[in-house]
C-alpha cells in the first residue's frame, strides 16, 4: 500500500486526502488545528463553488451540505457610474443578472473543513495535529512515497520559488475585508433568485455579496476588495468585529447604496465572522526541495495563488485536487519523481492558467471593449448568461472577452440571434 503525506487541511488537502483514502492509499494528514478549533475559529475565505468544482465533491460523495446550502442560480453585475458617489448618491451605470447553467453553492470552510477532517479520521486516516516546518518534512519525506504540500502560508511556501514569468504583480492589488452576516434582505430586482452580486466601483474597488451556509445556518457574505491606499482600504486598525461591520456598512452606504438598502438590519453571524488582509497574486515552481534532498509537490494556492476578485480560490483548489488525484491513480506503483511532479502540475496548469489570466486582467482597469461587453450584457441576456457561466469555465473567456475583435464579433452574432 502506497503511503502519502498531505500537509494542510484546506479544500485541496482534505479533498485529496479523502479521495486517496477512498482508493486504498495509506494517507497521513497534517493540520495545524483540530476540527473543533477550525469550527469555532475565524472565517477563512469567501468560497463560492460553481458547478464543475461542486461535481468534484459529488464524485467523492463529499457533498455533505448540498441540501442545506443556498442554491445560487444567478450571478449579477452592477457598475457604479463614474464619479457618482462623490458628491451625492451613487448611481448604477450597468445592472444585470446572468443565469447559471448549474447552480453554485457556498459552505463556510469552518463547517466543511471541520466536517471533512472528522470524516477522514472516522474512516481510519491518520490525522496529525501539528504545524509542520521544513525540518519536519525533511524527516517525513523518507517515510512516505509522496509528500503533498497544500498549506498555503508560512515557512513551507518559501520552498517553492516564485515564477516571475507567470507572476506579473510584485505586491497586493487589493485590500480585502469580509463579513458574514444574518438579516440581509433579498435583492428587490430578483427576490426569488439567490445570486452572487458583483458590484464594481471604478477606481475604488469592488463589493461582492454571496449567499452561504455557515455554522449558524443560512447567511450572506459581504466582501470588499479595495484598491490599496483608496477609500476601501480602511481595515488595518479595526479593533473588533463590530467595528469591522460598521465600517463595511458605511462604505456600502457611500459607494453601493443599492446594496446598503438591504443591509440596514444585518448583524454578524458570530464573533469569528470577519476577516481582513491582503496578499500578492503569485505563481510558484511546483516542486519544493528539502535540505536532505527530498522533493515535495505543491498543491493549489501553494503554487497558484490568485486574488479572490474572480471567486476562483475554492474552485481552483477542488480542480487541482481532482487533477492530482487522477494523476496519482494513473501512476500506479511507479516512483513519484520530479518529472512526474512537473507533469502533474502541468495538467492542473491547463485549467489554472485561464483563471490566472482572467484574474490578473480583472485586477487592472478594464479596457474599453470589456466595458462595452459588460454594458451590452444588460441588454442582451445571452451575453449576461455567458459571462456568468465563465465563472465556472474561465477558459471560455478566451473566445470572447480579451480580444476586442472577438468581443465585437460575439456581440454582433448574439445581437443578431436575439433580434431574429
Amino acid at each position: 500500500m502506497r503511503k502519502i503525506l498531505v500537509v494542510g487541511a484546506g479544500q485541496s488537502g482534505l479533498q485529496l486526502a479523502l479521495g486517496l483514502q477512498s482508493h486504498g492509499y495509506e494517507v497521513t494528514l497534517m493540520s495545524n488545528r483540530t476540527a473543533d478549533e477550525i469550527r469555532s475559529g475565524r472565517v477563512m475565505s469567501t468560497q463560492v463553488m460553481f458547478h464543475t468544482a461542486l461535481q468534484h465533491e459529488r464524485d467523492l460523495s463529499l457533498n455533505f451540505w448540498e441540501s442545506q446550502a443556498p442554491r445560487t442560480e444567478g450571478l449579477g453585475v452592477s457598475v457604479a457610474a463614474p464619479g457618482s458617489h462623490d458628491p451625492g448618491p451613487a448611481r448604477r451605470a450597468i445592472d444585470w443578472l446572468g443565469r447559471l447553467d448549474g447552480y453554485a453553492q457556498s459552505v463556510d470552510q469552518r463547517v466543511k473543513m471541520a466536517g471533512w477532517m472528522e470524516t477522514f479520521a472516522q474512516r481510519g486516516g491518520q490525522l496529525v495535529v501539528h504545524g509542520a516546518a521544513v525540518g519536519d518534512l525533511d524527516y517525513f519525506s523518507r517515510a512516505y512515497d509522496l509528500v503533498l504540500v497544500s498549506a498555503g502560508k508560512g515557512e513551507l511556501v518559501q520552498m517553492f520559488a516564485r515564477d516571475p514569468e507567470r507572476s506579473p504583480y510584485a505586491e497586493p492589488q487589493r485590500a480585502l475585508a469580509v463579513a458574514y452576516v444574518h438579516g440581509l434582505a433579498p435583492r428587490p430586482e430578483h427576490p426569488e433568485v439567490d445570486a452572487v452580486r458583483c458590484n464594481l466601483v471604478p477606481g475604488v474597488g469592488e463589493l461582492f455579496v454571496m449567499p452561504t451556509f455557515t455554522t449558524s445556518g443560512r447567511a450572506d457574505i459581504l466582501f470588499l476588495e479595495g484598491i490599496p491606499g483608496g477609500p476601501l482600504d480602511v481595515f488595518k486598525d479595526v479593533r473588533d468585529p463590530a467595528e469591522h461591520l460598521s465600517r463595511t456598512l458605511a462604505l456600502m452606504e457611500r459607494f453601493v447604496p443599492w446594496e446598503y438598502a438591504r443591509a440596514t438590519r444585518v448583524e454578524l453571524t458570530d464573533a469569528g465572522g470577519t476577516l481582513a488582509g491582503r496578499y500578492t497574486p503569485t505563481v510558484r515552481d511546483p516542486v519544493g526541495r528539502l535540505p536532505g534532498g527530498g522533493l515535495v509537490l505543491g498543491v493549489a494556492d501553494v503554487v497558484v495563488a490568485n486574488d479572490p476578485i474572480t471567486g476562483q480560490g475554492a474552485n481552483s483548489a477542488a480542480k487541482c485536487a481532482a487533477a492530482y488525484l487522477a494523476s496519482i491513480l494513473e501512476h500506479g506503483e511507479r516512483e513519484f519523481d520530479e518529472a512526474w511532479m512537473r507533469a502533474t502540475f502541468d495538467r492542473y496548469w491547463e485549467t489554472a492558467r485561464h483563471v490566472t489570466k482572467w484574474t490578473n486582467a480583472m485586477l487592472a482597469p478594464p479596457p474599453e471593449h470589456v466595458l462595452g461587453l459588460i454594458g451590452a450584457a444588460g441588454e442582451i441576456q445571452p451575453a449576461a448568461d455567458r459571462i456568468a457561466n465563465g465563472f465556472d469555465h474561465p477558459a471560455d473567456f478566451e473566445n470572447f472577452f480579451y480580444d476586442p475583435k472577438k468581443s465585437e464579433d460575439y456581440l454582433t452574432e448574439v445581437s443578431g440571434a436575439a433580434g431574429a
